[in-house]
């Protein structure tokens, strides 16, 4: 467990960093060694939703968590970074998840509180500590909070505050980071990160939302893209087959990754 203990405290330290963590989600072994052939990547996150969709399940825990743990065991087996695995809510039972995600080499995650009462979801992110513990890793857990995604009827002030009291509440349960995706303008970044404080939010790039150099003057801790990237690489392959279907050709551009 020396390499992989090495590995997640590495990751813990980028969360730390003046520079914000840029991870760029991939999805099975040939996107992920793609991704960490480049010289500005220094950690990878799988996107849960991604892997999902590769074997053809909807996102949200349908996926058999052997499947996903199998897919993601062969990311980290095929890189030399840290990685860090969407771990959802941790697929009835946080702590075991999280034990079986190091054994195969993850260091850190991302489990979601899907807005269950306060208390069971500081539960989830102490059983995950523990787990990391137990191990002896110092599991980087991005603790994820869903308020701004399923609080359309909420205030944004609303929203905010319970952000900020739950982020705090998982922090202070051994949480790296805390992780809130939405649409998060300057103003509520800037209120997050105060809430929270400096190098401890993590957010999601979406079309809309700040650029990663802007949330990094803003004190965010970490970027991360979710299905995004896949959607991206998606898109890039719908719209070659359209071309080729149009009797075009492979473009003399095409590097080869694979």
């Amino acid at each position: 467990m020396t390499a992989v203990a090495d590995r997640a405290q590495t990751l813990v330290g980028l969360h730390a960093a003046p520079e914000i963590l840029r991870v760029v989600n991939v999805w099975d072994v040939v996107s992920a060694r793609a991704v960490a052939a480049l010289p500005e990547t220094k950690a990878l996150a799988t996107a849960g939703h991604s892997i999902a969709a590769t074997f053809g399940y909807e996102d949200g825990e349908n996926i058999p968590v052997e499947l996903m743990l199998d897919m993601v065991g062969r990311i980290v087996a095929a890189v030399d970074v840290p990685v860090s695995a969407d771990l959802d809510a941790g697929f009835g039972d946080p702590g075991e998840t999280t034990r079986r995600a190091i054994g195969v080499g993850v260091v850190g995650a991302n489990v979601e509180d899907r807005v269950k009462p306060l208390a069971e979801a500081v539960a989830a992110v102490e059983a995950v500590i523990a787990a990391g513990e137990a191990e002896g890793v110092p599991f980087a857990l991005n603790a994820r909070t869903d308020v701004f995604l399923k609080g359309a009827d909420r205030s944004l002030d609303d929203k905010i505050a319970d952000a900020v009291e739950r982020g705090r509440a998982f922090l202070a349960a051994g949480a790296t980071s805390v992780f809130v995706p939405g649409k998060l303008d300057a103003d509520t970044t800037r209120r997050l990160v105060e809430g929270l404080g400096e190098r401890k939010l993590s957010v999601i790039g979406v079309p809309g939302n700040l650029t990663a150099a802007e949330y990094e003057a803003l004190g965010v801790s970490r970027i991360s893209y979710g299905p995004q990237t896949q959607r991206v690489a998606l898109t890039a392959l719908q719209d070659l087959a359209i071309d080729l279907y149009a009797d075009g050709v492979i473009p003399s551009t095409v590097r080869e990754l694979n």
